[in-house]
């Protein structure tokens, strides 16, 4: 049974704790695109090397999905991701799904807390 884009979404999320940068990679369609806060990258080999960065920069990265909404091609999840068991970030991220699965592209846009 092929997984839901839900599913894959999650599948991320708990590579992204791990720092499984190979799982990411197959996650990611050659033309990826990541967008947050503070950068913008295109293409597969830019948005690893960005993963790769924000991998170095953390010693431990915890990811709480508060909330997940699933539309045709798409998953919206609002995160709280805990980075070094103390910088506690409240993110709303949009992932779009190429019609392989793969991830298409990854908005992230950072909220607050209460």
């Amino acid at each position: 049974m092929e997984m839901t884009n839900t599913e894959r979404f999650l599948s991320y999320l708990r590579h992204y704790e791990m720092k499984d940068i190979e799982a990411i990679s197959e996650m990611f369609a050659d033309d990826v695109t990541l967008r947050d806060w503070k950068v913008f990258v295109s293409g597969k080999a830019a948005a690893l090397a960005e993963t790769r960065l924000n991998f170095a920069a953390a010693k431990s990265i915890q990811i709480q999905p508060l909330r997940l909404y699933q539309a045709t091609g798409s998953v919206s999840a609002e995160l709280k991701i805990v980075v070094d068991g103390v910088n506690e970030l409240f993110v709303v991220d949009v992932v779009d799904f190429a019609s392989d699965g793969r991830i298409a592209s990854i908005r992230a846009f950072l909220g607050r807390g209460e």
